[in-house]
């Protein structure tokens, strides 16, 4: 399923459905302090997510969630309209009401990966998840930097496009691009390209416009 994060402050029930998920693949959160630190360090494929949390509630966590984020369900102790129709406008990809069958849970969050899935970008031979952090080529994983990550989301939402510099630079240090070095982003391409093309002293996707700044060649 991948790594699922689990937001519900009663003990037990988190354990029943860690259990039920698989221990490997879920961790738990059992306040919203928590699951802002767990949520910051990404790489989730889906958040299970309790409405009524100690410190609030759980539809902060829904209001917070970046573009692209991955999918949540809400795990509602009851099924007042109010709540349901609260999460559903503020993003929420599916819910569930209390007391469930383990076995809806899990066909739920099936459906909500699938469709996930789904709506990764293809591109030829690879396949890129931003929102889960994987990317593929041929099938086989690539590990990615998070600077080369934000390289490679530039390029490809804009793929037949020149990318200048200057907006390369903004996208990859935007907290502090004035003060990178000339050659960081040259040095970022070199190593994006030898982990993508199969031959890096020519490649075929990541092409350099000479004097302007990089693209995602459309058609290689």
């Amino acid at each position: 399923m991948g790594r699922i994060l689990l937001v519900e402050d009663d003990r037990a029930l988190a354990r029943g459905i860690a259990l039920a998920l698989g221990e490997d693949e879920v961790e738990t959160a059992a306040t919203l302090a928590q699951a802002r630190t767990r949520m910051a360090d990404g790489g989730w494929s889906l958040i299970l997510l309790d409405v009524n949390l100690p410190d609030g509630s759980g539809l902060e966590l829904l209001r917070a969630r970046p573009a692209g984020g991955p999918p949540m369900i809400l795990l509602t102790a009851n099924d007042l309209e109010t709540d349901v129709v609260a999460g559903l406008e503020l993003g929420a990809d599916d819910y569930i009401t209390k007391p469930f069958s383990l076995a809806i849970l899990r066909a739920r969050i099936r459906a909500r990966l699938r469709e996930r899935q789904d709506a990764a970008l293809r591109l030829g031979p690879f396949r890129f998840d931003f929102a889960a952090m994987t990317f593929t080529r041929d099938g086989r994983a690539v590990e990615l930097s998070k600077t080369e990550q934000r390289l490679l989301r530039a390029l490809v939402e804009n793929r037949g496009r020149t990318v200048s510099r200057e907006v390369l630079v903004d996208r990859l240090w935007s907290d502090g691009g004035d003060f990178v070095e000339e050659s960081a982003l040259s040095v970022t391409v070199r190593r994006l390209r030898s982990k993508l093309e199969e031959d890096p002293s020519h490649p075929r996707y990541i092409r350099t416009v000479y004097g302007l700044g990089y693209t995602w060649a459309d058609e290689p």
